[in-house]
């Protein structure tokens, strides 16, 4: 059997891996809602950058709760006018599992798309407002600043669903627009952000 090494050791010799450079999570900023509306990402402003230092940005959702029942978490982006209204084209799709092993589901949900669309995306299914029902997950954007291509995303979270149903919501999708997107912003349907925390990290390529 081949023996695995790093850095020229023995992994028993190894202790410590001094750096992991690329690919690293760098974080840029957090935002916490209190009775917010929205949560917005802007370039350039209160240290937010969305431009070509990072050709990833990872935003990780933190019990993102809503202060009204039954309602979608969402995302929309501006291409630097000031209205959230890019054109973007998604696709959803879902798992969930009940509590008391009644049943389960695997769907794709073509009510919950996009198709050339300026609204917003909807990146999850129905979220509860009571204590067992924070949303959590993370929205990945590639290449926000790019003026040549489509700007591609990808949405993951988990929530309770109403019959107290862990679900698995799957988003992806691009907004299709050459311009660069310098502004991400996140709500619910209706009300507002009662609580929770969005972190922005940017990922480096090398």
């Amino acid at each position: 059997m081949a023996l695995v090494k790093y850095n020229n050791n023995s992994i028993s010799a190894v202790t410590s891996a001094a750096s992991i450079p690329s690919g690293a999570l760098t974080h840029i900023k957090t935002l916490t809602a209190s009775s917010s509306s929205t949560l917005s990402f802007v370039d350039g402003s209160s240290d937010v950058v969305l431009d070509s230092t990072y050709p990833i940005y990872v935003f990780k959702f933190i019990n993102m709760h809503p202060a009204t029942n039954s309602v979608t978490f969402n995302v929309n982006f501006r291409d630097g006018g000031s209205a959230y209204d890019a054109t973007k084209t998604t696709t959803f799709f879902y798992a969930d599992h009940r509590e008391d092993d009644a049943g389960a589901s695997l769907a794709y949900d073509t009510g919950r798309d996009l198709a050339q669309g300026t609204g917003v995306a909807k990146i999850s299914r129905q979220v509860r407002n009571h204590n067992d029902s924070g949303l959590n997950g993370e929205f990945n954007l590639f290449s926000p600043s790019s003026t040549t291509f489509v700007k591609h995303f990808i949405a993951k979270n988990n929530h309770v669903l109403e019959g107290d149903a862990s679900i698995n919501v799957f988003t992806a999708g691009y907004a299709n627009v050459t311009a660069a997107i310098d502004g991400v912003q996140f709500s619910f349907s209706s009300g507002n952000i009662d609580s929770g925390k969005i972190k922005l990290y940017g990922i480096k390529d090398s």
